[in-house]
């Protein structure tokens, strides 16, 4: 039977401050075993929660420990909902962080989504989520060209979604008391709801290049 998730324990933020800097290999060895417990397999739980509330967040994977000091102080996981379209969390001493991306997209998908937004229906949809999610609070940003690109006027209505290479959107969750509790779950369901449209819109529109 899997663990239940009951938020992390307030021991993990000691395992962090431990390995905040730059720490030395011994400190890290020192530090694994408790902050695989503390820190990383809490994620796995509230994960296996959030996809026990909805099927389409079943594809998750919670990464393991990397050589860059970043790692260690990051726990960081992805919810997959597409082809380069996804969910990613993050648990750190300034808390959860959570945000929706398409980003380092396959060959044909950034057309795809030019494509998109050019034309009228789903360019006027996204230009309403997208300004939706900034409403509640989440920073849009992506990797963007200086300019339109090549083959699309200058003073086209959504220049500035066709400028984009990427779509990201994120946002700080907090570092309150909730997230030592069960509530964290629900938390991370909310932002997911939140973030739904954009994400439904990515994964139907970008996909058909794959």
């Amino acid at each position: 039977m899997r663990e239940r998730f009951t938020g992390w324990p307030d021991q993990a933020m000691d395992v962090l401050w431990r390995l905040q800097g730059e720490p030395a290999k011994e400190t890290r060895d020192r530090c694994r075993a408790d902050r695989e417990r503390l820190v990383r397999q809490p994620m796995i739980a509230l994960l296996n929660e959030v996809a026990d509330a909805d099927p389409r967040y079943e594809d998750f994977a919670v990464w393991h420990y990397r050589a860059g000091s970043w790692w260690w102080q990051h726990q960081s996981a992805v919810i997959r909902l597409g082809r380069k379209v996804e969910i990613n969390l993050r648990f750190s001493l300034d808390g959860l962080w959570v945000q929706a991306a398409w980003w380092y997209p396959d060959p044909g998908q950034i057309d795809a989504f030019r494509t998109a937004v050019a034309s009228e229906g789903s360019g006027r949809e996204l230009s309403a989520i997208v300004e939706e999610v900034r409403h509640k609070g989440y920073d849009v940003s992506g990797d963007m060209m200086k300019r339109p690109p090549r083959g699309y006027p200058a003073d086209h209505p959504r220049a500035g979604l066709l400028r984009h290479r990427s779509l990201i959107a994120a946002r700080a969750l907090g570092c309150e008391a909730w997230l030592h509790t069960p509530e964290a779950v629900e938390r991370v369901l909310s932002a997911a709801a939140d973030l739904d449209a954009l994400l439904m819109w990515l994964a139907r529109h970008v996909n058909r290049a794959v």
